[in-house]
Order: C-alpha cells, then sequence, then structure tokens
C-alpha cells in the first residue's frame, strides 16, 4: 500500500482535557481569501485526565494566537500534524485564533468553499478544523456568536446559525451581521452562507402559539422551484408534534440550497444547508419520485433538531444515534404522507439493494462500528437504513406507546446532551421495564442474521410449531456471532384468505391478527394452538427485522399469499421469493447449456396483478418489479454478471411477449388528463408498461414513447418515456435523447437525469457514450452531483461495468485517481463499486482486482485508502 493512515477506535475514547463555554466567531470576507477570528473561552475538564497542554484540530492557514490577551510567539505554541499545542495552560483562559482561507480553492466541499460565487459550509464530521482551531469533536458542546462582514454588493445576504441580533454597515461598501445560537452544540453543526441568494419566506405557528419564521434561501433563477420544499418542511413541523409532541426552539428556520454538496443535506441548527436536488421541485423539472425525495429530506433535516441537535452523539462511533433514529423518523413522516404499505416496500427495497450487500462485503460493519480510518466512509447504508431498521425494532417490540415513552425519557435525560447509542437503549428499556441486554448485539454485531423457519402442522392436536433457527455468516473481524435479539412478526393464513386467531401453548386466550415473537436463542420453537385446518405461515410481516428469510413454501402457497396475505408487505414479498427461485433455477440452467423456459405460473402471477383494476396503482407498480441484477447477484455465491444480465432480460422479454395485452390495457387504463401530485402511482404503473411494452420489436410502443417525451407536461412522464426508450436502439430514442440534452442544457439537475440515463443503458458502446459525456458543458468532475450520476450510475451497471474485457474496471478506477485529487470524499463513494470483488467468477476477479491493486500502488487519500485496502484484504 502507497500509506497507512491511523486507525482510531472506539474503545480508545477519553473525555476532553478542556470544554469550550463560548465561540465568537468574526469572518472577514473577502476577494481573495476570508480571515476568521475565533474567540474561545476554555474551561479544563476536571472529569478528564489533566493535561499541561490544549492540543487543538485544524488545517487553515495560523496567522495569530493569543493566549488571555497575550500574542503568543513560537515559544508558546507548536503546529504540526493538523493540530495546534497551545502549551501550558491555565485552568480557564481565552484564546484567540486568527486564521486565513481560501474558499475558491477548496475543492474538497469540506469547512468554508465558493460555489457559483457564493460561500458555504459544510463541517460534519470534521469540516470545522479547515476553518479555525478547535476541538473538532461532538463531545465539546458550545454557544456560538457568529459576526459575518462582507461586500454588500457581491454577498448581500449573510446567514449563519441562531437568531439574528444585529446588521450595520462597516463603511459605504462592506456590511455586518450578526448572529447568536442560544443552544450549545457541536462544532460539526456550525454553518455559514454568504451570497447573492433569493428567499421564499412563510411561517409556522407552533403548538404553544410561538411564530417561527420559515425562509427558503437559493440562487434567483431556482425560487419558482421551493414551494413543494415549503410545504414539506410545514408538514415535518406538524408532524413532530403531534407524533412525538417535539416543537421548533429558534425564532426561524432556514435552508440554503447549493449545487456543490458532498451529501444530500446537513441539519446545522437553524441554518440547514441543502443539495439543490432535495429543495429544487418543480412538475416539469422534477420526477415523483424526486418530490417525494425532497419531501422526506427536508422532513429527516427538521427532524434532526431534536435527534442530533438537542441530543447529539459522543463520538463519531455513535453515528447511528441521531442518523438512525432520524431515519426512522423521516420513514414514518413518509409513509404518513403517502401509502405506508408503497413506503415500507420501498425502504425494504432500498435496504435489500445497497445494506444487504454492504453487510455480505469487505467493508461490513456494525451500525456502531469498532475503528475506522476516514470518518467520511462511515456515512453508510449500514449507519444510516439499517440503523433504522434497529430503531423500528425498538417500535415492533415495545409498540406505539411503549416507543414514546421511550424517546421521552431520552429527552427528558439527554436534553443538551452528547450522549452514546447505549443511552438511547437504556431509556427504551427503563422507560419500559423491560430488559434489552440482548438487543445490544444489533450495535456491535456486523452482518446479516439468517432466520431459518419451519413449519409443523399437528391434525390430531390441531396445533402449529414453527422451529426458527437464526444464524450470522462472518464478517471482517467477526467470526463468531451471538444470538440476537430478534422481534418476528407472524401471521397464520387459513383457507379462506383470512388470519388465524393466534393462541401460543400455555396463554389463556386466543389473539387476533399478527403476533410477534421474541427470537432470542440461537433455536427456538413456538406452537400455537386451536389451529382448525392446516395454515399458511405469513412469516417476518412489515419486515419486522433486517434478516435473510429461509422458509420452505411451496410456489403454490407463495401464490395464496401473493392474493390473499392481509399484511401488504408479505404479500410483495411472496412474490419476490418467486422470483427469485426463478431466477435462480433459471442461471443454474443456464450454466448447464439447457434451454431457458418461463414458468406459465409466474406468467399468471404476473396476469393477475395488471388484471387486478381495485389495488393501489403503486403497489402493483411496485408487485411488477423484478429483483434487479445487483439483487440477483446477492442470491448466488459466485456471480456470472453476464449470465445475471441474460437471464434477467430474458424474463422481462418473455412477460412482455406474453403478456402484451395486459401491459397496452395497463398503460391506456393509467393515462392521467391532469397533472396531480394523487396521480403519481398511476403514472408509476403507466411508465412501467410503457417500458415492457418497448422490448418488444412492434413499432407502436416506440412511437408511443417518443410521442409522450414530445409531449409531457411533467418530468415523470417525459422521463419515463426516455427510460423506456434507453436500450432500445433507433430514431426515436437518438431524437429523444438529443432533444432533451437540447431543451435542458441550462438546468444543472435535470442534466443529471441525462447523464444518469446516458450510464445506465444496456446498449452496446454505453462505455464510449459515457466518456463522451465527460466533454459535455454541462459535465464537471468537481460537482458531485455530475460525478454520481455519470460515474456513479455507470459503476452499479452490471452489464457494462463488469465487460468481460475489464474496460469498465479500468475506467472507473481512472475516474477514481481523478476524483481523490479533487474530491475524497466522492472518490470514497465511487470505489464502492469495487467491493463486491470476492464474489465474481475468477476471470473477472483477476480484472478487478488488478485495478484495485493499480489504485493502491498510487498516493491516496484516507478516504478512498481505507475502502481500497479492505476490498483488497477481505
Amino acid at each position: 500500500m502507497a500509506q497507512q493512515p491511523q486507525v482510531k477506535y472506539r474503545n480508545d475514547y477519553a473525555a476532553p482535557a478542556f470544554l469550550i463555554d463560548r465561540v465568537d466567531l468574526s469572518f472577514d470576507i473577502e476577494d481573495d481569501a476570508t480571515r476568521v477570528h475565533a474567540r474561545l473561552v476554555v474551561t479544563r475538564n476536571d472529569k478528564a485526565a489533566r493535561q499541561d497542554d490544549l492540543v487543538l484540530d485544524g488545517s487553515a492557514a495560523l496567522v495569530a494566537v493569543t493566549l488571555d490577551g497575550e500574542r503568543l510567539d513560537e515559544s508558546g505554541y507548536a503546529l504540526a500534524d493538523e493540530q495546534l499545542t497551545v502549551r501550558g495552560v491555565p485552568d480557564s483562559f481565552i484564546l484567540e485564533v486568527e486564521t486565513e482561507i481560501d474558499p475558491a480553492a477548496n475543492t474538497s466541499l469540506m469547512g468554508l468553499y465558493a460555489s457559483n460565487g457564493n460561500l458555504f459550509t459544510q463541517c460534519e464530521p470534521e469540516g470545522f478544523r479547515k476553518i479555525t482551531y478547535y476541538l473538532d469533536r461532538p463531545d465539546v458542546m458550545a454557544k456560538f456568536t457568529t459576526t459575518i462582514m462582507a461586500d454588500k454588493h457581491k454577498f448581500p445576504v449573510l446567514l449563519s446559525n441562531g437568531n439574528k441580533v444585529g446588521e450595520g454597515m462597516v463603511d459605504k461598501k462592506r456590511h455586518w451581521v450578526k448572529w447568536v445560537d442560544p443552544y450549545k452544540k457541536p462544532s460539526y453543526l456550525f454553518a455559514l452562507v454568504a451570497g447573492k441568494l433569493t428567499a421564499l419566506k412563510d411561517k409556522f405557528v407552533t403548538m404553544r402559539g410561538r411564530e417561527v419564521a420559515l425562509e427558503i434561501w437559493t440562487e434567483p433563477a431556482d425560487q419558482d422551484k421551493t414551494q413543494h420544499a415549503m410545504e414539506s418542511l410545514k408538514h415535518s413541523m406538524k408532524w413532530d408534534e403531534q407524533r412525538f409532541g417535539l416543537e421548533y426552539d429558534l425564532d426561524i428556520y432556514m435552508i440554503v440550497a447549493v449545487g456543490d454538496f458532498n451529501m444530500g443535506a446537513m441539519e446545522n441548527k437553524g441554518l440547514n444547508v441543502f443539495n439543490t436536488k432535495y429543495v429544487l421541485a418543480r412538475k416539469d423539472t422534477a420526477t415523483d419520485a424526486d418530490f417525494q425525495g425532497v419531501e422526506r429530506v427536508i422532513g429527516h433535516e427538521y427532524f434532526h433538531n431534536w435527534t442530533g441537535n438537542r441530543v447529539t452523539c459522543r463520538d463519531w462511533f455513535q453515528l447511528s444515534l441521531k442518523e438512525g433514529l432520524t431515519v426512522f423518523r423521516d420513514q414514518e413522516f413518509g409513509a404518513d404522507m403517502s401509502s405506508r404499505a408503497v413506503k415500507r416496500i420501498e425502504d425494504v427495497k432500498g435496504l435489500r439493494a445497497h445494506q444487504f450487500p454492504e453487510d455480505a462485503g469487505p467493508t461490513s460493519h456494525p451500525i456502531r462500528p469498532d475503528s475506522y480510518i476516514e470518518m467520511n466512509n462511515f456515512y453508510t447504508m449500514t449507519v444510516y437504513e439499517k440503523g433504522a431498521e434497529v430503531v423500528r425494532m425498538y417500535h415492533t417490540l415495545l409498540g406505539e406507546a411503549g416507543f414514546r415513552k421511550g424517546m421521552d425519557l431520552y429527552f427528558k435525560r439527554h436534553d443538551g446532551q452528547a450522549v452514546t447509542c447505549d443511552d438511547f437503549r437504556a431509556a427504551m428499556a427503563d422507560a419500559n421495564d423491560v430488559d434489552l441486554g440482548q438487543f445490544g448485539l444489533w450495535y456491535s454485531q456486523a452482518g446479516t442474521p439468517v432466520l431459518s423457519v419451519s413449519g409443523r402442522y399437528d391434525s390430531v392436536a390441531r396445533s402449529y410449531t414453527l422451529n426458527v433457527r437464526q444464524s450470522c455468516p462472518p464478517t471482517p473481524g467477526q467470526e463468531l456471532k451471538q444470538p440476537f435479539h430478534i422481534p418476528l412478526a407472524l401471521g397464520l393464513v387459513g383457507a379462506d384468505g383470512a388470519d388465524l386467531p393466534l393462541q401460543l401453548e400455555g396463554e389463556a386466550e386466543a389473539q387476533g391478527g399478527t403476533r410477534v415473537l421474541d427470537v432470542k436463542a440461537a433455536e427456538q420453537s413456538f406452537t400455537f394452538v386451536g389451529v382448525p385446518t392446516e395454515p399458511v405461515p405469513s412469516l417476518l410481516r412489515g419486515f419486522s427485522a433486517p434478516v435473510k428469510l429461509d422458509f420452505d413454501w411451496r410456489d403454490d402457497q407463495l401464490a395464496f399469499l401473493m392474493a390473499n396475505d392481509s399484511d401488504s408487505f408479505s404479500r410483495w414479498e411472496a412474490g419476490q421469493t418467486l422470483a427469485e427461485r426463478l431466477f435462480k433455477q433459471l442461471l443454474a440452467t443456464l450454466a448447464a447449456g439447457g434451454e431457458l423456459k418461463l414458468p406459465e405460473t409466474f406468467v399468471a402471477a404476473f396476469r393477475a396483478v395488471l388484471k387486478d383494476h381495485v389495488a393501489d396503482p403503486a403497489f402493483k407498480a411496485l408487485m411488477l418489479a423484478l429483483p434487479s441484477e445487483a439483487e440477483i447477484l446477492e442470491m448466488v455465491e459466485v456471480a456470472d454478471p453476464a449470465s445475471i444480465h441474460q437471464v434477467r432480460d430474458f424474463v422481462l422479454d418473455e412477460l412482455a411477449q406474453a403478456l402484451r395485452g395486459e401491459w397496452r390495457e395497463a398503460y391506456e387504463l393509467s393515462q392521467t388528463r391532469d397533472y396531480k401530485p394523487q396521480d403519481a402511482g398511476k403514472r408509476d404503473l403507466k411508465n412501467r408498461a410503457l417500458a415492457m411494452l418497448n422490448r418488444l420489436d412492434d413499432a407502436w410502443p416506440a412511437e408511443a414513447a417518443a410521442k409522450q417525451c414530445r409531449e409531457a407536461d411533467n418530468m415523470t412522464d417525459q422521463m419515463g418515456a426516455m427510460l423506456a426508450l434507453r436500450d432500445r436502439d433507433g430514431a426515436e430514442r437518438d431524437d429523444c435523447f438529443t432533444a432533451f440534452a437540447s431543451r435542458w442544457q441550462g438546468d444543472a439537475l435535470v442534466m443529471d437525469k441525462f447523464f444518469m440515463l446516458v450510464a445506465s443503458s444496456q446498449l452496446p458502446g454505453t462505455l464510449e457514450h459515457v466518456q463522451a459525456a465527460m466533454q459535455h458543458p454541462a459535465f464537471t468532475l468537481k460537482n458531485p452531483n455530475k460525478a454520481r450520476a455519470l460515474i456513479g450510475t455507470f459503476g452499479a451497471n452490471m452489464a457494462l461495468f463488469h465487460a468481460a474485457d475489464g474496460s469498465g474496471y479500468r475506467f472507473l478506477a481512472d475516474q477514481v485517481l481523478a476524483l481523490d485529487a479533487i474530491n475524497p470524499q466522492v472518490a470514497s463513494r465511487i470505489v464502492n463499486a469495487f467491493r463486491r470483488l470476492k464474489k465474481l467468477e475468477p476471470a473477472r476477479q483477476a480484472l478487478m482486482r488488478e485495478q484495485l491493486q493499480r489504485l493502491a500502488g498510487q498516493p491516496l487519500s484516507k478516504d478512498v485508502y481505507e475502502i481500497v485496502s479492505k476490498i483488497l484484504e477481505a
């Protein structure tokens, strides 16, 4: 390896030797540089080991250090390895640090950086140290006052955390604004924005009658795309009051949208900085999925005000304390704003497509990691999405009332504190007087548990027994796993399709509907009595735990559950299980040189869904979606991406041909005359049908898609048409793509959609088209959204990324090196495309390993080094 950065371990945590009570920041913004003056009120921490010297984190150019009014020379401090050591400090003192930074040269987009002439900050997790020298750790919480000075013409808007308490003119050209945040916060929640921006303004009256000013700031050209974000913000505030009794605590809540941003958004206290992707939405530029994404991310960042800001994490190993909890909250918000069943299925699909592979790969880690080299690498699906599933299991075990009691106690105990995942678990346990000790293993053990379940009906005793065995495969650094505490939600479905009453052996009476079993041992049995006939078990209802389920249903039983299960998730899951079995069979047939055939029972199941004109269209669209190639890859031990692509294409082609009439009918019946948000399900179903029809050789589907592309009054239908044509060679595709790029070349977010279409195409020559798109005037590697849309999407293109000649691997490795020199955080996300190295068949594995070794031989950032080294060492 080219370098070996230092590993940090959770068990090495030590309380800070010093605390900072107050921070007064002054930013003097000039054209060529920004001067930062930080005044820190510091006291020794009596609860920590004594240190004579104060050690601060930082990488900005140091101008001056002053201790209690005396400017220090180099005998009073030392500067080395991105740390400032102030020697021999007293027990309490005032330290002033002056630094100079160049936001325009900051391509990492961490700290203070420039974007399109405006200035923005991103400080989580360790960006504040790029601004000044500080105890840059989440357990050091201080009250911040921020004064910003700048040219009023160039930077008319000056924003920071908290409430604005003053403003005025420095001279005829320059002005100042002062902000005070009355709540203590860690440095990662600091924010500053300066530039030429305009605001959509509104207000919200809290449940206690306080009026809160709401402002969404964007560049002037984008202001007409912010109304949905504002409505989403007000819905979020109302929902949090009603569901959790949580009220906003400042006089103003601001959101600022920026096109250059590494993440989705950031919850800085009172001043959220957002990627434009999650703020800007207008029906002609944003799809239905974009509108839902805006609503969910707006909610997520707002909910952080309590689960992340008022109560924050003690150290970065506890990241899931705030992120897993807040993802659960935004999932619940999304479910209440739309269809709970559809939202749950979408969340599980995302978990399986992205987090399950993470659990099974070389970068596998618990939701509370034990070590890291670069903290940016742990903003993962495991910490966020699996973390949310762990929080959901509390809710499943304790019920809505019990979970609320736990949340109330958590805030009562820890408001204003930096705490741990164990503190949250303790609040849940103590509020409900239950033992959740074993449940804590979800925080420390990596991997996806497997529940192997078998059932036996005794007609004489009229009983049904479930045997449940749990296991968890080895993961890096964890060969053996202890049994988890797993909530298994289930029902028993009778011959008439209705749920049977459930009475466990030894219970006095039966309970209806769904039961939650506590699976705690490596192997357990549960016997239900009073079961009149042999039932069909409906297991893991609502996806009650993030596990893989193994049960030997017959195909006819799965079809029965698809038609009758009262749990919508389990209905969908039955179809997915049928599809998984089919793909495994077809892959085995292909490997043996046999002829591929699609069973009529599978076609009949799709026909039944298409013919169901009563079901929610959004749910139907999900039922009609096959597992992705990435999901199929996870179903097999050793993967040949070309075979997976061939088999999935075969199934899609056969379904298109066999059900051409039903797809045509679904397309025509799902047409909507006017664009209405509530018709999103119809549009999804219509566009899915259009894509299936375009797998046929008929001319009509291509003509219909081209017509829809030309005439669509909303981006959902325009993108639906282009996705239908994406893999179909012909004039219709070429004309649509050319017209789309020409029309939207000035809209950055819409062009991201164009780049995604280019990179996800299955047509020959896609890699050349991706390389050509990199020369498009609208593309730049410096913009994270662009890099993710084009390069990241290509890395997820199973057929082309895994090309047999290794060209996809070479291309991606080249781009990782280029990105690493610009923005290591984005580069480390892109390089994750290589993480399934050990899953591939030998020839492709050798080609991928060659590129990883090439990367390893280069001078890499900590971000990329950590990922590459873990993949190669696994």
